[in-house]
């Protein structure tokens, strides 16, 4: 499982396994957002699957799906409130990243 580092406390990578849980909880990530809608390939885990996984490890889970190359506002401010809730550093993951890194950029603009 490859990911890539945003920020110190927020790195994203494409499509996780529950298997892959145990190697998120091994890099020292303390919460994992699912910004993938369920069903938008064949095949693909649901968010409920990785999430039992990742709340079994005893890490924090949020589900904020986004539709691929159509993020709201709203999605934007349920993954910035989750950033602020969330104990860091946090693992992002849709189908290839895109969307969690986009999603991160839009965060850190409306700072501005």
């Amino acid at each position: 499982m490859e990911y890539r580092e945003i920020s110190d406390d927020y790195s994203v990578s494409g499509q996780i396994q529950p298997e892959d849980v145990a190697a998120i909880k091994e890099a020292g990530f303390k919460a994992v957002i699912c910004n993938r809608p369920d069903d938008e390939q064949p095949g693909q885990p649901s968010a409920k699957s990785i999430g039992s996984a990742v709340e079994a490890a005893g890490l924090a889970f949020r589900y904020i799906p986004v539709i691929s190359g159509q993020i709201t506002k709203e999605n934007v401010e349920d993954q910035a409130e989750a950033l602020d809730e969330l104990e860091g550093p946090v693992f992002a993951y849709c189908r290839s990243g895109a969307r969690c890194t986009n999603l991160y950029g839009l965060i850190q603009q409306s700072k501005g």
